[in-house]
């Protein structure tokens, strides 16, 4: 089983576009979005091919796949044009037989529960990826959108094998090994 972990999309079509190329060439068992989907907040640049109206019938189209957690910049009227659960602040999973903690990263932190050292805690928000293990793995895809910190736009897969944090050009950026 193979998952696709993506965060801070903020409306961007070519973020979107990538998920479902991604979707169509690994058919993942799940997609989780962790926050920001549709809007860029005010501190941050307007996307280049800013388009949530045609970023929407994209995710639409893999519903059945996606997990997401609320973003700061996520608001209840994205709730109305999509076709999966995007307003929860957190969610709590077993994927791989591991828990794995689903937040976006502005209002919980892994201090925040007490994990085991299976566990991965997964948030997105600050848009630099992150992927270390302290006591369970923490985990930060980046954005696939508004990368910060000089990082490259980036997104994670997730198998039984482990993590990889890759670039927009799919280059492995970052890894670890179960």
């Amino acid at each position: 089983m193979r998952y696709l972990i993506a965060s801070d999309l903020h409306g961007a079509l070519s973020s979107a576009e990538k998920i479902v190329a991604l979707d169509k060439k690994y058919d993942f068992e799940k997609i989780i979005l962790l926050g920001d989907i549709n809007y860029h907040g005010p501190r941050n640049d307007l996307p280049l091919d800013y388009a949530p109206k045609k970023v929407i019938p994209l995710l639409n189209s893999l519903a059945n796949k996606i997990i997401a957690v609320r973003g700061n910049c996520d608001a209840e009227v994205d709730q109305m044009v999509y076709d999966f659960d995007l307003l929860s602040a957190i969610k709590d999973y077993r994927l791989l037989d591991r828990r794995v903690i689903l937040t976006h990263g502005h209002i919980y932190h892994e201090d925040d529960f007490d994990l085991d050292e299976k566990a991965i805690f997964m948030y997105g928000h600050t848009h630099i990826p992150v992927l270390e293990k302290k006591r369970s793995l923490i985990l930060n895809p980046g954005s696939l959108t508004l990368p910060k910190g000089g990082h490259q736009k980036t997104y994670a897969l997730l198998d039984e094998k482990g993590v990889r944090i890759m670039s927009f050009d799919d280059e492995e950026y970052m890894s670890y090994d179960f």
